[in-house]
């Protein structure tokens, strides 16, 4: 696995509560649960293959926890802003499962994560370009991706199925 030492970084924008990307701790499982309280937003998160009802067990193996890259945003206080995992698909560093907790949206976290994945990322992969899938209902998300630079494209391989997710692709964040 890919090594990372983390650092701490103000929010976006709340410049009161640091910031720490690290490592997904097993300890924040039970918590990352229960911001999928229904099957369409876990499907809308992970994807139509994920199981639902879900125990801890499916939960970690649908989520590929020991197989992908896994990070967490930690704020200093130990609260457990956000999640995502981040590896090489097609050439790019790709985010895949990406969540802020439904009690901290709207403050600048997603943005602070989605910054320092990229950071982290395209350093670690030696790639200089970024893409994930979005939900087409997920309007919160896409509005965010656009805002950092992310374009919609289609998929490079036509012949993946992407379950109707729209593919977005970025070469450089946005300011």
């Amino acid at each position: 696995m890919p090594r990372h030492t983390a650092r701490f970084f103000p929010s976006e924008q709340t410049s009161a509560r640091r910031m720490k990307l690290q490592r997904f701790h097993e300890s924040h499982l039970p918590e990352l649960m229960t911001w999928f309280p229904d099957e369409t937003a876990l499907k809308t998160w992970g994807g139509p293959e994920f199981r639902f009802p879900f125990t801890a067990t499916t939960f970690r193996e649908d989520a590929k926890l020991a197989s992908l890259p896994t990070w967490a945003l930690v704020a200093d206080d130990g609260a457990f802003a956000a999640f995502g995992q981040c590896y090489i698909r097609v050439g790019r560093c790709h985010f895949g499962r990406l969540a802020v907790s439904p009690s901290l949206r709207g403050r600048g976290h997603g943005t602070t994560f989605i910054r320092e994945l990229a950071r982290w990322g395209t350093a670690e992969f030696g790639v200089d370009s970024l893409s994930l899938f979005v939900s087409p209902g997920n309007v919160r998300a896409r509005d965010l991706y656009h805002r950092l630079g992310f374009s919609e494209l289609p998929y490079p391989d036509p012949s993946f199925a992407t379950h109707s997710f729209i593919y977005m692709v970025a070469t450089k964040l946005a300011q």
